[in-house]
C-alpha cells in the first residue's frame, strides 16, 4: 500500500503574511512529489519540510498569476545547488513556456537538471498515466481572460482483500500462487483448478485527491470533485463578501463547503485565504455550518489520505 500525503508550503491569497507564504501545495505517493503551484517563497517552507532535493517531481500551475508562479524560478534554482539530477515535468497553461524559458535566459539560469514543459490546450483530459494512478485536469472559472485549471490524482482500484486464511485451508503454498491469485488469475493446484473470486473479494477503489486552485464553483468542477476522498478549494472570502468573490472569480468557504456537500466529497480542506483574515474561524464555522468533515490549512499542515474501509 502507498502513502498518500498532502502537505501545504503556502496558503495565503494575493500576498504573504507573517505566517502563510503564497500558494503552494505537495501532494506526496510513494516517494513521488506532486506540487500544485510554487508561489513566492515556497522553497523555504518545501525546505522545512524535508522533502529532499532529488525525487521524482511533477509541478502542475493552476493559472498564470503572480503569487501562484514567482517561486518556481527560486525553487528551481535551488534544487539545482543541491545538485539535483533527476528531470521535472511541468504542466500549465501556453503562457508558462514564455516564463519559464526567457526567465531563465534574462537570469542565466543554468540548471543542473532538464525541465520539460508540457502545456495545456483543451478544457479537460489525462495529463499523466501510470499503472498506479492518473492526473486529470478541468477547465475553472477565474474569469474570462484567465486560463486556470483545476487538477485530480485519482488511483487506479486495487485488487480485493485476499482470505489468506481460506488460502492456507486450501494448502496453497505462499509466493507466486498468491500474487496470480491476488492479481484475478485462475490457478491449478494439486490438480485442482482454484478460481481468483473464491479468495479475492471485490476490486477496492483507489484514492482521490482534488485541487481547485482559483475558481468560482461550478457544476463541472461538481461533477469533476466527485466523490473526493480529499479536496482542497480555496475560500478566499466569507459569505459575507460574496459580491467581492464574485467580482474576482473567487469563492467563498461557504460555496465551497456546498460544492464539496453535492459532490458528496469526503473530506474537504480550505485554503487560499485573504489577508484581511488574521482569524479563520469565521470561515470554518460557515463551512461546517453545511459540511462537517471541513478542515483549515495552514502552512506545513501535513494531512494524510487513507485508502477508503
Amino acid at each position: 500500500m502507498a502513502n498518500l500525503d498532502v502537505t501545504f508550503l503556502g496558503t495565503s491569497a494575493a500576498m504573504p503574511l507573517e505566517n502563510r507564504f503564497l500558494s503552494s501545495i505537495v501532494v506526496s505517493r510513494d516517494g513521488t512529489l506532486f506540487i500544485f503551484d510554487a508561489g513566492e517563497g515556497m522553497q523555504y517552507n518545501f525546505i522545512r519540510a524535508r522533502f529532499g532535493f532529488n525525487k521524482k517531481t511533477m509541478l502542475f500551475i493552476t493559472h498564470m498569476h503572480s503569487d501562484h508562479i514567482l517561486g518556481i524560478l527560486g525553487f528551481f534554482q535551488t534544487l539545482s545547488l543541491q545538485g539535483r539530477s533527476l528531470p521535472i515535468d511541468v504542466y500549465g497553461p501556453k503562457l508558462l513556456y514564455d516564463f519559464l524559458k526567457e526567465n531563465l535566459r534574462i537570469l542565466g539560469i543554468n540548471l543542473s537538471f532538464e525541465i520539460n514543459i508540457h502545456t495545456i490546450d483543451d478544457n479537460e483530459g489525462i495529463l499523466v498515466t501510470n499503472k498506479d494512478y492518473k492526473i486529470v485536469f478541468c477547465k475553472s472559472n477565474h474569469g474570462s481572460d484567465i486560463c486556470s485549471f483545476a487538477y485530480c490524482l485519482i488511483e487506479n482500484s486495487r485488487p480485493g482483500e485476499f482470505d489468506i486464511k481460506k488460502a492456507k485451508e486450501l494448502e496453497i503454498p505462499e509466493g507466486s500462487l498468491y500474487r496470480m491469485l491476488q492479481n484475478g488469475e485462475n490457478v491449478i493446484f494439486n490438480n485442482r483448478l482454484i478460481s481468483s473470486n473464491t479468495l479475492v473479494g471485490p476490486r477496492r477503489p483507489g484514492r482521490k485527491v482534488g485541487i481547485s486552485g482559483d475558481t468560482r464553483p461550478s457544476n463541472e468542477l461538481c461533477e469533476f470533485f466527485k466523490n473526493c476522498d480529499l479536496l482542497i478549494f480555496e475560500s478566499t472570502f466569507k459569505s459575507t463578501e460574496l459580491g467581492k468573490a464574485k467580482e474576482s472569480f473567487h469563492s467563498t468557504a461557504l460555496e465551497a463547503a456546498s460544492l464539496a456537500k453535492l459532490a458528496c466529497v469526503h473530506r474537504l480542506c480550505l485554503t487560499h485565504f485573504s489577508t484581511r483574515y488574521r482569524n479563520l474561524i469565521d470561515l470554518l464555522n460557515e463551512a461546517k455550518a453545511v459540511f462537517s468533515d471541513v478542515d483549515i490549512a495552514c502552512d506545513l499542515k501535513s494531512v494524510s489520505v487513507p485508502y477508503r474501509k
